[in-house]
């Protein structure tokens, strides 16, 4: 029998013990002010969270996917993190797992989370390979289903990562890089898709963004990899081609128009004056980094 008692996201918050009780402006005062330590516990954390992104950028830049695994609420925070990848940044090298698979993002699925095996499949359905970095998130920072994800990615060579809202974990012990935040007790006990769930989104912001940063999906702070699917995001990457380059909206729309809409071609075609031809080999030379194309 899995123990939780010693969980800090499983207690009682002293704090909200009569919660029933208190008026809507009350709880929500409460829980305002719960949600306001997160950013300090994260703080704390600041040096495991930029270890592990190294790992994932390193991983990235080898050729390697990001493959994020979690159950229930964990695992879905890293559906979506992994899913907004491709459109902002035209990348499907970010993955998310869920235990029982895609149907569980809306429905839960009994018993999924206490599998090992079950994530052991799922992962060599993905064809997991070394180059590849499996990260691992949970509320508790106990669930088999992860731990078994973990493993199973260690003894095939994985480089492996966690995100946990409790200390000292069985998960964390079996990450290379591990980031445990004590998130401390909910406001509703043990509803971990509250305070528990904030830290995790949030730190899945970092990893996302920051290794897109650094492998060359931004220009200064713009999405300059965006992919335009629709006519906001076409709307965007006129601005982004303007902002990059200073041009017009009239140049910056003869040039994503000879390029698909795409802006970092459009960008170094403008800034160094070249076809689109030219400015594909540049950036091809460049591995897509338009800091580099444009020397």
């Amino acid at each position: 029998m899995m123990e939780t008692d010693k969980l800090q996201t499983e207690k009682r918050n002293d704090k909200t013990r009569e919660l029933d009780l208190l008026s809507v402006k009350e709880i929500v005062a409460l829980m305002n002010e719960e949600d306001l330590n997160v950013y300090q516990t994260i703080k704390e954390a600041r040096e495991d969270i930029a270890e592990l992104i190294n790992a994932s950028i390193d991983a990235y830049n080898h050729g390697g996917r990001i493959i994020y695994m979690g159950a229930g609420t964990s695992g879905r925070l890293g559906l979506m993190d992994a899913v907004e990848v491709v459109p902002t940044y035209n990348s499907d090298r970010f993955t998310g797992l869920i235990a029982g698979g895609e149907m569980a993002f809306v429905k839960a699925v009994e018993g999924a989370e206490d599998s090992k095996e079950l994530a052991v499949s799922d992962l060599k359905n993905l064809g997991l390979c070394d180059r590849d970095m499996v990260i691992g998130i949970a509320a508790s920072g106990r669930t088999p289903y992860v731990i078994g994800g973990l493993e199973y990615a260690h003894s095939i060579g994985c480089v492996t990562g966690c995100v946990c809202c409790n200390k000292d974990t069985p998960i964390g012990k079996v990450s290379d890089h591990k980031v445990e935040v004590d998130a401390g007790p909910e406001v509703l006990t043990g509803s971990t898709r509250l305070k528990s769930g904030t830290y995790q989104k949030i730190i899945l912001n970092m990893i996302s963004t920051i290794t897109m940063i650094k492998v060359g999906k931004v220009y200064g702070n713009l999405m300059v990899d965006v992919k335009a699917t629709n006519e906001k995001l076409v709307e965007r990457c006129h601005r982004i081609v303007m902002e990059a380059t200073g041009c017009t909206y009239e140049e910056a729309a003869d040039a994503l128009k000879q390029t698909g809409n795409h802006c970092k071609t459009a960008i170094v075609m403008i800034l160094l004056g070249l076809s689109q031809e030219e400015a594909l080999k540049r950036l091809e030379e460049a591995s897509g980094n338009i800091r580099k194309a444009i020397g």
